[in-house]
Parts: structure tokens; sequence; C-alpha cells
């Protein structure tokens, strides 16, 4: 997607559209008067002592200096309408703070959380503002109430530039790219902002058991959209690609936060595109439907599972073979998992196991083990992709850590997909017309442990065989 603009709006300025009516003086001044306070004594939230720890390891690895890392606010999705807000995956690990427009601030190791809290009753933001106001938008928690959630200071949002402004630190660094108002409130250095970028990503390589149990729980959600979607198969082969969508999305929406990213549900030809979120076309039988769905948590933490499914309910002889050997090679990227083992022997795992496919089935121009070759991977022309990536609050985790540290050896904790695939263009005119149009990916969220791995996705079948039954209960 596109960059969005941002929409953020200062504290001082009501966010409205010029079609609104009239706000006479009286109004006004009516509605300023009358209202009960509601502040609230929230409870700490689980995260705050794990948020507290991680400030610490990050403020160690930056003694004496000043971090700055926005939440990011809005984006326009047309004219007056926004995206639902997601704050930056980075401010929301090191605070616990889900709010838009918020800043954390650590200063020579002590934290500051910048908000914008809900609407004073003593201006006209909050019954006329489109985007902070409480009979707009809903009711924003009060500093006292961020602070007393998330055990850490919070000032209001107004104080930011001025103590940015004021002397401190004598380095900066800016989780840059998320605010466009912060990003302007501090020189940019390039060095000391891709540095700090780095080691953010990086400290989320390794999950702690709290957050392995919030993937678990996306995970085993994740499951049960998977089968409301088989449940609705008679809608789906009416409707089509959005009836799939759509189950999944109530599902995210009902038990999680939202979905982790755009739901791929793709039918026939669709699934040898890689991400074909478009979701708009048929679910004819005889066919497969390739659906790469993921549900994140209320506390952004995201699964990232596919199942390639026979519309018929039962795989005919060649999509069986073909689905069959896309399951050995993610069986055999997954044996690979353990502590110590190279991130990339993953994939070349899984590789191994589809070059030797696509020789069998006469496909490669050279014997498999030339075509494996780092020189050659003349087989990649039909897996495309790599096998595995980091998965955590972030679908694709740890985005700007080092190449080192991501694929280096794994660790106890890390969690990745494992996610081989085929794919034939149906005007790949190197395979047979049979095999045109076809495409198949198995992904499965697998956890390092201390003795090999485990299936965070498991409950969902993969083996051919299971899928048919599975499908078979579930559709009845």
């Amino acid at each position: 997607m596109g960059e969005q603009s941002e929409t953020t709006t200062p504290a001082n300025e009501l966010r409205t559209e010029s079609h609104d009516p009239a706000v006479p003086a009286a109004y006004s001044a009516f509605m300023r008067t009358g209202w009960g306070d509601r502040e609230l004594d929230l409870p700490l939230h689980p995260v705050a002592a794990r948020t507290a720890e991680r400030r610490a390891l990050l403020a160690a690895m930056f003694p004496g200096e000043r971090l700055v890392l926005p939440a990011g606010t809005y984006k326009v999705r047309a004219n007056d309408t926004d995206y639902r807000f997601r704050p930056d995956t980075a401010h929301t690990y090191f605070s616990g703070n889900q709010t838009s427009d918020a800043v954390l601030v650590i200063d020579d190791g002590d934290a500051v959380l910048y908000a914008r809290p809900r609407s004073s009753r003593e201006s006209d933001e909050f019954f006329r503002d489109r985007a902070y106001g409480e009979l707009w938008a809903g009711r924003r928690p009060s500093l006292h109430e961020i602070s007393s959630s998330l055990g850490l200071p919070v000032r209001h949002l107004d104080r930011l530039a001025d103590d940015l402004g004021a002397s401190g630190p004598a380095k900066t660094r800016v989780h840059r790219g998320i605010s466009t108002s912060v990003d302007r409130m501090i020189a940019a250095d390039a060095g000391l902002d891709a540095e700090l970028a780095r080691v953010v990503s990086e400290m989320r390589l390794v999950k702690d058991a709290w957050e392995i149990r919030e993937l678990q729980e996306a995970c085993d959600i994740t499951a049960l959209g998977f089968e409301d979607s088989v449940r609705e198969w008679a809608n789906v082969v009416k409707y089509g690609e959005r009836w799939l969508e759509g189950t999944f999305f109530r599902r995210a929406r009902t038990m999680g936060n939202d979905i982790g990213y755009d739901s791929i549900v793709a039918g026939g030809k669709h699934a040898t595109t890689l991400h074909w979120i478009e979701n708009s076309g048929p679910i004819t039988p005889g066919e497969l439907v390739l659906l790469d769905m993921g549900v994140e948590g209320n506390n952004l933490y995201t699964a990232d599972v596919t199942r390639t499914l026979p519309v018929n309910g039962a795989f005919t002889s060649l999509q069986r073979d073909l689905y069959d050997l896309v399951h050995a090679a993610q069986e055999a990227g997954i044996a690979v998992v353990r502590p110590g083992t190279p991130f990339n022997d993953i994939h070349d795992a899984s590789m191994s196991v589809l070059a030797h496919g696509l020789e069998d089935l006469g496909l490669l121009p050279v014997p498999a083990a030339e075509a494996l070759d780092p020189d050659s991977k003349v087989y990649a022309r039909w897996t495309l992709h790599g096998t595995s990536h980091m998965l955590g609050m972030d679908v694709h985790d740890c985005g700007a850590a080092s190449t080192d540290a991501y694929r280096g050896s794994l660790t106890d904790g890390m969690v990745l997909t494992v996610e081989p695939g085929l794919y034939f263009q149906e005007d790949d005119l190197l395979v047979p017309a049979e095999l045109r149009g076809i495409g198949i990916r198995i992904e499965d969220d697998i956890l390092v442990t201390a003795d090999g791995h485990r299936n965070l996705s498991a409950t969902l079948p993969r083996a051919s065989g299971d899928v048919e039954s599975w499908m078979g209960r579930l559709i009845g």
C-alpha cells in the first residue's frame, strides 16, 4: 500500500468539516456545562512490568542518550475518513500504550509518555472534533488513567516540543518514519536513528513467555476463523472470495483486535499471485483456494497461517500430488528448527524437497542438484519466495534487524513461519497445461524451544487426507 498522509490535529485546533452546522456561542457555552466527571482508577496492565524491563534494557544500550519513539497518528483513507488507528509496534512494545499521537521519550534512562488525553469539557473539542472529540470518536483515557494502567509518568502531548527543545542529553535518536510531526521536531541523524531502529527490532527477536502466550492465543483464534470459513462453504461457493474474507474478519474482530494483515483469499489462478488481497474472484468447484490469514490479538501479536483447500472438499489426483509435495517440503523445513540451526537452513531444507519434486515432474532444465546451486536457483521460477520470516507484533517482525541477527542461528524463544509454496502461472509455457493456474502454499507458526520446536498453529490440519476429513466434518 502507498504511504498515507497523517491527520493529526494540534490540541488547540478542531478537526471539523466545512459542511458541519454552525455552532452559535450560546450552544457552545451550554455544551460546556453540566457534565459529570468519570476519572477511572485503572488496574496495572499485565504488560507494564515487561515494558519497564524492556525500557531499562534499551536505555542501557544507549547510556546518557535521549530516545524518542512515537505511536503515530491517524492516516487518511478517503477525504474525511481515516483508517482505524494501530500504533507503531516499537512504541507499544516499550510502553504498552495503544492510543494515537503519543510519544515515548526515554531520557538517560528516565521514561515519560507524552499523550493526547480525552477531550476537555472546557473547549468545543469534545463535542465537535471528528477525530478526538468524545461525542464523535469515543472517550479517550485521561493522563491519570494512562499512567495508572501503564505504570509510567504521562504528560500532556502539548508539552512535548518544549521538553524536547530544552537542554538534555547530547545525543537524541528518533524512531523515524512514524510521525512526521515528531520527525520535524528533531534534526535527523541517519546513523543514530538507523541504529535505534535496528536495536528495537533485534530486541524483539526472542519472545518471553507472555509473548508466546499472546502468539498462541492469536493462532488459536485464527484456527477458529479458518473453521468458520469452512462451515460457511455453501455461501463461499455462492459468493466467492469476498465471503471468505468477511467470515474470517468477523472472527478476528470478535475475539481479537483486527486481522494482522490483509487476508489473502485466492481461488484458482489467483493463488499464483503471492499477495492477492483484492479477494474479488469466484470460488470454483474443482479448483483450489489458498487462504493466508491471521488474527491480531488485543495486545497486537499476530498469527500468520496459510492453508490450501480443495473447493470440492477432496483433492484431485494431480492436486493431491502437488499438495503432498509442498507438505513434504514444509515438514522438511520444520524438522530442522531447533536452537543453533542457521536461519537459512529452513529454506534450504524445504527447497531441496521442492527442487527434486520439480525434477521428478520433468520441469527443471537442469538436474535438481545443479538447480539448487546458489549460482543457478532456476527452480525458484516456481517457488518464488523465502520459506520463513520472523513473527510477533508485526507479521514480518523485526524488519530493521541486521542480517546477521535476523539470519543467524535460531535461539530458544524465536517465532517464525515455515511456508514453502509452488506456483504455476496461467501463462507459463514451460509447464504442462494441466498445471497452469495452480498455486499451493502451507504455512505454520513455529516456536523455537530449548529442545526443538513447537507448532503454534498445529490445530489446523496439514496433511492432505486430514484436510479432507476436516472439511468434510465442518461442511457436514
